[in-house]
């Protein structure tokens, strides 16, 4: 199995624990306040990933890795703020399409930040997936201005950022579960003043009662989050080990809209119309392209025979 093939599998893996979590953050933000949950989404994760390296071996952070860890932390910390908070008034699916626009931004960032060079089939590949992701919205005159659409949005940004900075940080000597582990640690430092002013600002209105936070189903759901959360993040790290660049898996990550489409069918009995079903199928046959044909592509460089010198 080429590495390419692997890489895909991952990232399938990731979307399908991400498309998850979507479904249970958008049952939590009716239930807690956004900055609790958001905190609460890093500072779990960080402690199981944590107490599992305490069975093997906890490394500091590598001087190298410093501004990469960092950078991701702020990106995730911000991102899932304003997707959580997108949730609160847009339907899992409308958030999902503004969440998933993130890929969209990877090859210019690249391109900008580290001059990478980003492949025609990338940019098609991107192209018909921008396309299907329109086409999924729906109805495009329900998408009325509204603060909530700017939230959405803002989280594909970040979502773009992170994604990137995992990348150059999946290359490095740290392990997924320490590259995780550091993450979630520097985004729940980041996140906690906001939290802590929202409490305390909020202790009047009665949004952080004891008993509310303490209900068997919010525990659940937070464990259960914290895990997909994991899941998540695990994979996608082993995926851009395997990848010779972030832009190169950018439009598997929209097979999150797929797997979201179908939990907002079974849990919402919505039904999608057939401008709907052809953005679901062009997303799926850009994926499919973009994949099938960088693994041709490294396939050929393989197979190339040496030129060798005539001296």
């Amino acid at each position: 199995m080429s590495d390419i093939t692997k890489a895909t599998y991952f990232m399938l893996l990731s979307t399908f624990s991400l498309s998850i979590t979507g479904l249970l953050s958008k049952n939590l933000a009716q239930l807690t306040p956004v900055e609790l949950l958001s905190f609460l989404r890093f500072v779990v994760p960080c402690l199981m990933l944590f107490s599992f390296l305490m069975l093997t071996r906890i490394r500091v952070i590598p001087s190298t890795m410093l501004k990469p860890l960092l950078i991701r932390g702020f990106c995730i910390a911000a991102c899932q703020w304003c997707f959580l908070t997108s949730l609160q008034t847009l339907s899992l699916v409308e958030g999902i399409v503004l969440f998933s626009t993130g890929p969209l931004f990877i090859p210019l960032l690249e391109k900008l930040i580290f001059g990478a060079t980003i492949r025609l089939s990338t940019i098609l590949g991107l192209l018909f997936t921008f396309c299907g992701v329109i086409l999924m919205a729906g109805d495009l005159s329900h998408f009325q201005f509204k603060s909530e659409l700017l939230f959405g949005l803002l989280a594909g940004v970040f979502n773009s950022g992170s994604q990137l900075s995992l990348y150059r940080a999946s290359k490095s000597t740290l392990t997924p579960v320490e590259t995780n582990a550091w993450t979630f640690f520097i985004a729940g430092i980041m996140i906690f003043p906001i939290t802590l002013t929202s409490g305390w600002q909020s202790q009047g209105d009665g949004l952080w009662e004891a008993n509310s936070l303490l209900d068997w189903k919010v525990i659940a759901f937070v464990i259960l989050l914290a895990l997909l959360t994991i899941n998540t993040q695990i994979f996608r790290s082993k995926a851009y080990q395997l990848a010779e660049s972030g832009s190169q898996l950018a439009p598997l990550i929209f097979t999150n809209l797929l797997f979201s489409a179908i939990w907002q069918v079974m849990f919402f009995d919505d039904r999608f119309t057939d401008q709907q079903i052809t953005g679901i199928v062009l997303i799926a046959s850009a994926s499919m392209f973009t994949t099938l044909y960088a693994k041709r592509i490294k396939l050929k460089m393989r197979g190339k025979p040496l030129v060798k010198s005539a001296m």
